[in-house]
């Protein structure tokens, strides 16, 4: 993924939840060059949640209804 297309997609990670934020964010930093396209569409789906669905699936108390996001889930939730 080239600089910019990281650069936008972090831009879309910003959140109204702080907590999101900052999962997101240590995430990116980790493995924003890196992503694969697998994660990349888990984390498009995740996105579309609102920010308190996405935090309950983050911290571990709700689990999604599509499987395919639980790698990425689970990437996120040990960042």
């Amino acid at each position: 993924m080239d600089q910019a297309a990281l650069n936008r997609l972090r831009w879309r990670c910003r959140r109204g939840m702080l907590e999101n934020d900052l999962i997101l964010k240590r995430f990116l930093d980790g493995r924003g060059d890196q992503i694969t396209d697998a994660e990349l569409a888990a984390l498009e789906s995740i996105l579309q949640l609102n920010d308190n669905e996405l935090w309950e699936m983050l911290s571990g108390r709700q689990e999604p209804a599509d499987e395919s996001v639980m790698p990425l889930l689970e990437r996120l939730r040990a960042a």
